[in-house]
């Protein structure tokens, strides 16, 4: 008989005990299963590594978020309005041939760089360029960055190579850093040796300096003749744009005779400060952005059409 009562407490207990570790481990379920729907686990949210995946963010409200983001910093540098965002870069690249005029003898039969002043596109898109590199203005990399307006920059080694590290920051933005001689000279004076020195010779800057030589060549003041391109080319030179429009701090000039903007223009300005003109690059871009903006052309990349 003592047995039997031994025995139906020691089940008793079992059974007690047993109820509890049940009960707890539903409760702690229920708790961790809670958590996970409620996308908290016991902190704030998911950290990297670890819960469930991030939330999607709806591409409107991240549209929305850049825009403002955009308009901020238009106000902040003083523009009339927001830049227009460029399309998308054409899947099929245009056909680059040189301008009506500007071809030099044995233009097709040598297969020399094309000189050019606009993208052929129907696209309301121009295209901005700044030569030299005089001006080492770091408020006008940041104003571009904020604003993540493209551009090309064409360098003379002669005016970059004190500080070859704020061009590299400027590449780091996206910018393409292209090839503008080593000394700037008047091309069409020099041999064909020596164009092809000031050419190949900046073409070996670029690649040390900033890791690739480019294969886009502007001219000097927009001067060149045959040897030039057949040095261009031999230094690995496939396009040499010049411009249709040039900006300044205080005013535009136009190579056409209806001085205005088109789809596809080249614009030119310089890298230029209070040294040089009545304003900074910053007063220039402002200009520069107020105009086009303003006549509905969006800024492109030129290497995006090359």
């Amino acid at each position: 008989m003592r047995a039997v009562v031994q025995n139906d407490k020691k089940r008793a207990r079992l059974a007690v005990s047993t109820s509890r570790r049940t009960a707890g481990g539903s409760a702690a379920l229920t708790l961790a299963a809670a958590a996970l729907l409620s996308g908290c686990g016991g902190g704030t949210g998911p950290t990297a590594g670890h819960g469930g995946p991030a939330r999607a963010v709806d591409p409107r409200a991240r549209a929305a978020a850049e825009h403002a983001r955009l308009a901020a910093a238009a106000r902040r540098w003083g523009l009339d309005r927001v830049p227009l965002t460029p399309p998308a870069p054409p899947a099929r690249k245009p056909e680059i041939t040189p301008r009506d005029g500007f071809e030099v003898d044995g233009q097709q039969e040598d297969g020399l760089p094309p000189v050019f002043t606009t993208i052929p596109t129907r696209q309301r898109v121009v295209f901005l360029t700044i030569d030299d590199g005089a001006e080492k203005d770091p408020a006008f990399l940041r104003m571009m960055s904020e604003l993540k307006v493209p551009y090309s920059a064409f360098l003379s080694n002669y005016l970059v190579k004190d500080d070859y590290g704020y061009f590299r920051r400027m590449q780091a933005q996206g910018v393409t850093l292209n090839n503008h001689t080593l000394t700037h000279p008047y091309l069409p004076g020099l041999t064909y040796e020596e164009q092809k020195d000031e050419i190949c010779g900046m073409q070996a800057v670029m690649k040390k300096q900033f890791g690739k030589a480019p294969t886009v060549f502007r001219p000097p003041y927009g001067n060149y003749n045959g040897d030039t391109l057949r040095a261009a080319k031999s230094c690995g030179i496939k396009y040499a744009p010049i411009w249709d429009e040039e900006v300044f701090v205080d005013h535009w000039e136009y190579r056409d005779w209806d001085r205005s903007l088109h789809p596809g223009d080249i614009v030119l300005t310089h890298f230029r400060g209070r040294d040089d003109w009545d304003g900074t690059m910053v007063d220039d871009m402002r200009r520069f952005l107020n105009k086009v903006t303003r006549e509905g052309y969006a800024v492109a990349r030129l290497e995006d059409y090359l």
